[in-house]
């Protein structure tokens, strides 16, 4: 920005909503301005659920689960740092959070069930949804049903029906760049509300309880 250039920047934007603060003081300062990607938010059963919930009077039930193998590699280069990376839930669940406050509303309460280098869990209560989570970087915690099959499982159950995104994924970084280019791209304010979120988490102390995600119920002790 003080080139002069307009800058983009991948997932996550910042660790932390002070890190926002100073980049938006810089935007300020040079009148450049950051982008971020948030691909999930141009993807359309993301968005048909959200025009859906915008005008639902009910509270609605979310379980997320994103379980993707990661070799030793991943401990052992940065994303396995968390001062670089944030750890696993910033790190993979970054998207997941964003896409939660996109459709339901900004997070009210945020509880940490399991906070481990592999896999992290637990409770977001947004303006509309109770949600809980689970994401684990180790193919120990793929389902039985896919395990020597795939290397991910992904699965967004609202109100017991599952949200069948698994496709449309293809050009979504392209339309994002796309949208960037256009003056239409997701900027700082858009990214805050997800990073509060992983640094809250990353921040709260863990809580058992009988109501996390079933796929985390083996870890907590």
């Amino acid at each position: 920005m003080r080139a002069g250039a307009w800058a983009v920047c991948e997932k996550p934007l910042v660790l932390n909503p002070w890190n926002i603060d100073g980049l938006a003081d810089m935007e300020r300062e040079t009148g450049r301005k950051v982008f971020t990607i948030l691909q999930l938010r141009l993807h359309p059963v993301i968005l048909a659920l959200r025009e859906r919930c915008a005008t639902s009077p009910k509270r609605h039930q979310v379980d997320i689960t994103y379980c993707t193998s990661r070799g030793p590699w991943y401990h052992t280069s940065w994303k396995g740092d968390i001062a670089k990376s944030g750890g696993v839930a910033t790190n993979i669940g970054i998207h997941f959070f964003d896409m939660l406050s996109f459709v339901f509303g900004k997070a009210t309460t945020n509880v940490a069930h399991l906070r481990e280098p592999e896999r992290a869990a637990g409770f977001l209560a947004c303006e509309k949804a109770d949600v809980r989570w689970f994401l684990s970087v180790d193919r120990n915690d793929l389902p039985e049903s896919v395990r020597g099959q795939k290397t991910s499982f992904r699965s967004i159950l609202v109100d017991g029906e599952e949200l069948e995104f698994t496709e449309g994924f293809t050009d979504l970084h392209t339309r994002s760049y796309e949208e960037i280019l256009a003056g239409r791209g997701f900027g700082l304010e858009e990214a805050r509300p997800s990073i509060e979120v992983v640094a809250d988490f990353r921040n709260a102390p863990i809580v058992s309880s009988a109501d996390a995600h079933p796929f985390a119920k083996g870890y907590i002790r």
